[in-house]
Formats: C-alpha cells, sequence, structure tokens
C-alpha cells in the first residue's frame, strides 16, 4: 500500500514542475499550426484573387497578409505587388482602386501599415503609381488621374494626402486639372500633409506636419507651413531609421 502510494505520489507533478513546461510546449504548438492555417488559407485566397483578376500579380514572396486587402480592380487594371512586401492582417484597411488602363507598382519591401489608419492608394483611369522599393506607406491616400511617383525609401506618414489631380473642375470654363507628382529617394512625408498636383520634391527631403506642399522642393530641404516653404536643410538621410 506504502508503495503505491509513493508511485501515486510521484506520478503527481509538482506545481511549476514538467508538465507545465509541456503545456507551453503544446499551446506552443497550437499557435504555430494555427499560424500556418491562417497562412495557407491566405495564400489560397491570393490564388484565387489573381485567378480572377487577370492584371493582379503578387509575389511569392510578398506578405500573405495582402490576402485581406479590398480590391476594386477594373478588368484592364494591372496591380504589382513585389518581393519583400509587407502590410498588417486587418481586414480591409488596404485598398486598391485601379481603374480601367490604370497602373499600380508596389516596389520590394514596401511596408503599407494600417494598423493605426487605413492605407488607400487610387489609380484612375490610365493613370500610373508606383512606389520605390523599402518605401512606407502609414495611414495615407496616394491619388493619381495622371501619375504619383515615389523613389526609394521615401516614407509617407499618418493622415497624409498625396493628389496629382484638383479632382474636380473648378467650374464651367476652368476644368480639372492632372500633373504628375515626384517624390525623392530617402524623403520623409510627416503626418497630416498635403502634397498637390505638379509637385516635385526632391531627394532626402523633410515636409514637416500639417504642410501643404504646392510647389517643388529642393533636394536636401526642410519643409513646411501653408503652404511648405524651405526653412532648413537635411544631410544625407540614406541610413535614417
Amino acid at each position: 500500500m506504502q508503495a503505491a502510494k509513493a508511485a501515486r505520489s510521484e506520478a503527481q507533478p509538482s506545481e511549476g514542475g514538467p508538465p507545465q513546461r509541456s503545456g507551453r510546449r503544446l499551446s506552443s504548438r497550437a499557435v504555430r499550426l494555427t499560424l500556418q492555417a491562417i497562412q495557407a488559407a491566405d495564400r489560397l485566397r491570393l490564388a484565387w484573387l489573381k485567378r480572377w483578376h487577370p492584371g493582379l500579380e503578387i509575389d511569392p514572396a510578398a506578405s500573405s497578409n495582402f490576402a485581406v486587402a479590398r480590391y476594386l480592380l477594373a478588368p484592364r487594371a494591372k496591380l504589382r505587388i513585389r518581393a519583400g512586401a509587407v502590410t498588417c492582417r486587418v481586414p480591409g484597411a488596404l485598398v486598391f482602386l485601379v481603374e480601367d488602363g490604370a497602373e499600380v507598382e508596389i516596389g520590394e519591401g514596401v511596408w503599407l501599415r494600417t494598423e493605426l489608419e487605413p492605407v488607400r492608394v487610387a489609380a484612375y483611369a490610365g493613370a500610373r503609381i508606383l512606389t520605390g522599393p523599402e518605401s512606407l506607406l502609414n495611414g495615407c491616400h496616394l491619388s493619381a488621374k495622371r501619375e504619383v511617383r515615389l523613389g526609394r525609401r521615401v516614407w509617407v506618414g499618418l493622415g497624409s494626402r498625396v493628389f496629382d489631380s484638383d479632382q474636380h473642375d473648378f467650374d464651367e470654363t476652368r476644368l480639372l486639372q492632372s500633373e504628375p507628382v515626384s517624390i525623392g529617394d530617402y524623403t520623409w512625408i510627416a503626418s497630416d500633409v498635403t502634397v498637390m498636383r505638379g509637385v516635385t520634391i526632391g531627394e532626402h527631403c523633410i515636409v514637416g506636419a500639417r504642410s501643404l506642399v504646392t510647389s517643388d522642393v529642393e533636394p536636401h530641404t526642410l519643409a513646411f507651413g501653408l503652404p511648405a516653404r524651405a526653412r532648413g536643410k537635411v544631410g544625407d538621410r540614406s541610413r535614417a531609421t
């Protein structure tokens, strides 16, 4: 009897002993399997989306989270998402509107960050939006009726908007105008900035929060204000974090 009690006592796990570690291992494995299942389902949805939209190209090395984005693609629209591009897994927070004959390219390693605010990319009929590699679109809005082009490692902050068009006619004699917008390499557009049509912002620039950019900004310039004006110089931002 005493031997049986001793055997049962040894079989009972003491608090904080190996069975708890075993439980943690099981829990970790369950989480891993769940994540793998979600990723597999996302890959299937991406394959279905690409089949449904012939102009949609998503590199296999891009994040599977693109499965939860919202795609509004016309029959002749083209949307390319390059290798290493990532987004957050917030359903419907990333929206691509690409109209007939329009083209959008999300470059290698671009981060479309949506956990705080949605990211909206809208290319209207015949327009182009091109984002350079390693750029960050953080809760912002890009809109093109002709062309919006971002260089390498361009950051566009929360609530900022880039428009290449007036969006509407001014009146019956002054009709809508569109002019390309270009933002150079390693430039940082801070929060709540509006960039208007025809503007070229050079490389290694910083545009301060709540600015309205209506004219060109020379390379290596700090600009801010309503409208934005040059306020200082900016050095090499290629290693900025």
